[in-house]
């Protein structure tokens, strides 16, 4: 009886057995497909998938489906919802290669290691607008956020300057941020640029020049916008300051073109007398502010400028500039720049 019953038991055992083996199998198959089988698809090179700020989990999901790098959407959504990271996402560019799991990709985006770092370029001399432009279509930001933080001057004396703009103040520089980094954090990062490069050394000799740090960069920013050749800063920022000494008007292009609502664009006798404090053909002295972003070199040659006796300079057509000591060269080499320029339009002309 007692071995009738131990088959019967083994009998009606033996098929739950069986059957529990299956679904934990097949559980272990669908765990291994949901989180770690590798996303096997045809790419040939690696994927890139940005991740704007705002997005939704569900929308970075489309945009990895799109780009290829998914090769079942839903057991990516059903990983992500598992493992609750569906508010972890790091904003960014990614490159994503083939073959990755959806628990690698998922781990990525929380953490941010796959973000691509997105070098952008801001020339000597630009103004605020222009950079935002220049970050807005590298980085996707927001231009006018950019604009308007960098004209706050609460936001700019929370930086440890005493302006109301930060105008002259963002040192061009090759930067290198993640898409679409916060407004607040790129100007933060040029601005502590700005301050690694104007040490102690370059404070104490602000002093001993005489100028505040807005008059530096003010003058620095016209320096910028007349030359864009190394061996002349120097040059023009000592023609400056002996006009500055003898009580002359600077009268700077880069200053009128700082008020034009057109410009930068070639200067007419009429905007010379465009009325603002800016302008330094109307007005005596330094403009209120930078006109620009200068560069280091620019900066340097207001701090160590070339004395010399020079108080007028104009192009030689070259690219250069003649300077002169006194208003009869000067308008001399002024009708030779004319002349030149005429020579060159008509051989244009000809040859067009």
């Amino acid at each position: 009886m007692t071995q009738e019953f131990s088959i019967i038991i083994f009998v009606r055992e033996r098929p739950w057995t069986v059957g529990g083996a299956a679904f934990a199998f097949f559980i272990l198959v669908l765990l291994y497909w949901i989180f770690w089988a590798p996303n096997t698809t045809s790419l040939a090179s690696d994927r890139a998938v940005s991740v704007p700020r705002g997005a939704t989990f569900a929308s970075a999901t489309d945009s990895l489906d799109l780009s290829g790098v998914l090769r079942t959407k839903w057991t990516f959504s059903l990983a992500g919802r598992i493992l609750g990271v569906t508010t972890e996402i790091k904003v960014g560019k990614y490159l994503f290669p083939k073959g990755l799991s959806n628990l690698e990709i998922l781990r990525d985006l929380a953490e941010g290691k796959s973000r691509v770092l997105i070098p952008v370029t801001i020339p000597e001399g630009w103004r605020i607008e222009r950079m935002a432009i220049r970050y807005a279509q590298s980085l996707g930001i927001d231009a006018e956020k950019f604009i308007s933080l960098c004209r706050s001057g609460r936001f700019t004396r929370s930086l440890g300057f005493d302006a109301e703009s930060l105008e002259g103040f963002l040192l061009p520089e090759t930067y290198k941020f993640f898409w679409q980094t916060d407004e607040e954090e790129i100007i933060r990062r040029m601005t502590e640029e700005f301050k690694v490069f104007y040490v102690d050394s370059l404070k104490a000799r602000q002093m001993e020049v005489t100028m505040t740090l807005n008059q530096v960069l003010s003058l620095a920013s016209i320096v910028e916008g007349e030359t864009r050749i190394a061996t002349e800063r120097a040059t023009i920022a000592g023609v400056y300051l002996n006009r500055l000494r003898k009580g002359m008007r600077l009268e700077a292009d880069p200053t009128v073109q700082y008020v034009l609502p057109d410009g930068p664009r070639r200067l007419f006798y009429s905007d010379l007398r465009i009325d603002s404090p800016y302008n330094t053909y109307r007005y005596y002295g330094l403009p209120p502010g930078p006109v620009g972003n200068p560069g280091r070199q620019s900066i340097l040659a207001v701090l160590y400028p070339e004395k010399h006796s020079f108080i007028f300079f104009v192009a030689d057509g070259t690219g250069g500039h003649k300077f002169s000591r006194n208003y009869s060269d000067h308008r001399k080499a002024v009708q030779e720049f004319q002349r030149w320029r005429r020579e060159n339009q008509k051989n244009s002309n000809t040859t067009g």
